[in-house]
């Protein structure tokens, strides 16, 4: 079992961690934060510093996951999109790569979605995936998100996600 709460700049020694080789960076997001290697001061200073790169002061909602042993393991961000409030992005997800296909993703997600939808009130959540991270697509078909678009990019395609509350799986 894993629960939320927000992100504290220690985690971003875990985070930086996860982000193993440069393939991972990509995935992750990474070029957001310059070129690999990534490490926990720049990770922190993005956040800090930078507000995720968030212009509106209060946008950019960085969250961590840990389990009943207070253990780091696993981490999104949230931000409005588009100047609106009924709408959510989630990004920069990552779970520490030890614990990957044990369902800490799916429970992460999910608890990011209560929190959207029954806190936040939003009506709709966005995330984007490469098309080659076949394990990602997966873990949010299965919280619920629905293939929306597919932006061709570089280095690879993007898949637009979104789920919407009246779409929302039963958490």
């Amino acid at each position: 079992m894993i629960r939320l709460r927000p992100y504290k700049s220690c985690d971003s020694e875990a985070i930086a961690e996860w982000v193993k080789d440069e393939t991972v960076f990509q995935k992750w997001g990474g070029e957001r934060f310059g070129e690999y290697p990534v490490n926990a001061n720049i990770i922190d200073a993005k956040y800090k510093n930078d507000n995720g790169d968030c212009v509106e002061p209060d946008n950019f909602y960085p969250w961590t996951a840990i389990d009943d042993h207070n253990r780091v393991v696993g981490h999104f961000i949230m931000r409005y999109t588009g100047g609106d409030n009924r709408q959510l992005r989630f990004g920069w997800v990552i779970v520490d790569d030890a614990l990957r296909e044990k369902g800490y993703g799916k429970q992460m997600l999910t608890l990011g979605l209560k929190y959207a939808f029954d806190i936040l009130a939003v009506e709709r959540v966005t995330i984007g995936v490469f098309e080659n991270n076949a394990p990602a697509l997966m873990c949010y078909k299965s919280v619920g998100f629905n293939e929306v678009e597919i932006v061709y990019g570089q280095p690879w395609n993007i898949i637009e996600m979104e789920i919407k509350k009246e779409n929302l799986l039963k958490y």
